[in-house]
Order: C-alpha cells, then structure tokens, then sequence
C-alpha cells in the first residue's frame, strides 16, 4: 500500500497544506505588507546569549549524552556510540548563493575546527537553511567515512556534494550507523531547490535512540496530528528538540513553521515528558518577528501551560546540554 504521503514523482503532506501550495502572488503579498508594516530590526550579534560549550572528544562515556545548540537547526548530538550533526550549516548565509539570502545574525556556537570526529549527519530536508552545499563540502572532505542520514529523494544531491554513504529513510524507516539506532518521523513542511519543484524529495524529523532514553529532533515543521502519532509509536522522549522560530506572518508561514505555542502543544501530545529544547531561531532572520521574541514566547506559553520549570532548557548558543542515565540535567 502506497503511504498517504507519496504521490506521483514526489511527495505531499496528508493533512493537508504543509506550505508548497504558497505562490508569487503570496509572496508579494508577504512583501507589500512588509512596507506598509515597520518590523524590528535586526538585534546585534552580543544580544544574543552565548555559552562556551562542553564537548566530548573523542565521545561521551557510556550512560551519558550531550547536546550542544551550534545554532538554528544544527546540533552535535553525542552519545556513546556516535557524534551526530542534525542540519549542519556554517556558511554565513542561508542561500544558495554567497552574496544574497539570509546573513548570519550570530556566529556559529562550535568553530568547525572545534568539532570531534562525525560519524553521521541528519538532515531533514532540503531548504538551504538546514542543507547548505558549502558545508555539506567540507564535511565529506573533511571526515571521509561520515555517514548520511535524510529523507527520500536526496541521495543524488548529496553524492554530488561528495557524501559516499546515504542512507535514505521514508517515515518510520530505521537505519543503524555505529549502534545508534535512528527513525525517520513525520513532518509538516515542503522541500525545493533551485530548479526542483515543491515536493520532490521527502522532509521529516528523527528520533535517536541513545543510553538517556530517546531524542526527537523535530526537524522543521508547522503544527500537526503527526505528533501524537511519533509519541505512540515511539514515546516517551528524554529530550524533545522543536523549532519555535520563523513564524511571522501567520497567514504565510502556520503551515511550515510552529510558534511557540504551537511548540508548547506539541510538547503536549508527545507526552510531556523529558525536556524541550527550542531551536530554529536566533541564527538567521527569516521571517518578520523580532529575532528574540521566540525563546521569551516560548517561556510565556510554557507558564501559562503549568509546565515544569526545569523541563525548558532554553540554550544559549554554543550551550551543552548533558543528561546521564539517571536523567541529571547541567
């Protein structure tokens, strides 16, 4: 039975309008209400908090996990069988060229020369501010034996970038790369590229399996049923990586980015259990909210829930989140 996700020559969301179906004329509708309504500016680079972060070189001890926030959708996952990196990005804009697109509004959390040695990359689909081709380069170059992890339909794009082993998983498919066990989970987004049309490759978020029970990166993704269906399938969660930012206008971007308290509600129906660490924010500016409204959003909308305190670990950039087995948070 073909899944409800497939359709001839790519792929589409089963809920419904996941954001492909935005056209030039949203688009200028987008930018005429930009000139008509003054959105703050850009923040400067010290504005935004930062942390000295606590790598494990070359891995983690056994019953340990680490996670440190480099920036937007990229973190070096550690745990004791594999260093991973979710949408790893380092170029200083978000585009697919040097001199346009999004700049960087801080620097990336790890210097790349600072990075142990990778054993695999996830990616979660293919907009340029989660699968960069300049680093995608210098990855492959520079750790030849990485392993890929992303959705279906990228393989060619990444073996043309220099990836050797891809491995290309649908929903609820599993690879295992050095004894850690990764499924690939559903989302609410859209993929293209220049010259690709919406749709063609797959987009999805991951769970890990590691020694402090299980992680989800959520990938990037609007707000949905697929939740719920993640936490039966595979819940609970010890750590829970949502995006929160790139939401405004809500008219435009509901269907493909959550907000906060989209965030918050998907905390909910997985579980509500271990903790929530906001991402997609504070790197690039996307979209029209103020760049540090996210974690404060996210902060209100988690008190208004009566969650507790200690489960949002709301991380500076270049910050180290370690949980051991006994889930102890520092």
């Amino acid at each position: 039975m073909t899944p409800s996700h497939h359709r001839p020559g790519g792929f589409v969301n089963p809920w419904g309008n996941g954001g492909e179906d935005r056209t030039a004329l949203d688009m200028l509708k987008w930018m005429w209400q930009r000139l008509r309504t003054r959105i703050p500016p850009n923040p400067p680079a010290d504005a935004f908090p930062r942390a000295q972060p606590r790598i494990a070189d070359p891995r983690v001890q056994k019953g340990e996990v680490r996670i440190t926030w480099i920036g937007h959708a990229t973190f070096l996952i550690q745990t004791s069988t594999a260093n991973l990196l979710t949408d790893p990005i380092w170029s200083p804009r978000a585009s697919p060229v040097s001199w346009a697109g999004p700049l960087r509004l801080t620097p990336p959390g790890i210097a790349f020369e600072d990075l142990p040695p990778i054993d695999a990359v996830l990616l979660s689909h293919d907009h340029y501010d989660h699968l960069d081709a300049a680093t995608i380069r210098r990855i492959a170059k520079t750790f030849p034996h990485v392993q890929w992890v992303a959705p279906l339909g990228h393989a060619p794009l990444l073996e043309e970038l220099g990836a050797r082993i891809v491995h290309e998983l649908d929903w609820w498919g599993v690879a295992e790369i050095n004894g850690a066990r990764i499924t690939g989970v559903p989302a609410q987004h859209w993929s293209r590229r220049f010259r690709t049309r919406p749709g063609e490759r797959l987009w999805c978020g991951y769970v890990i399996d590691a020694d402090v029970g299980r992680i989800l990166f959520g990938g990037d993704s609007g707000y949905g049923p697929m939740f719920r269906d993640i936490a039966r399938q595979l819940g609970p969660f010890a750590i829970n990586i949502l995006p929160v930012g790139a939401y405004e206008p809500r008219w435009f971007m509901k269907p493909a980015h959550m907000n906060p308290e989209d965030a918050v509600q998907a905390y909910a129906d997985l579980g509500e259990s271990g903790v929530l660490v906001p991402m997609h924010w504070g790197a690039f500016r996307l979209t029209d909210e103020d760049p540090l409204e996210p974690p404060e959003r996210t902060r209100a909308a988690w008190r208004r829930a009566g969650l507790p305190p200690e489960d949002l670990r709301v991380l500076a950039i270049g910050e180290t989140l370690r949980l051991n087995g006994a889930a102890d948070r520092r």
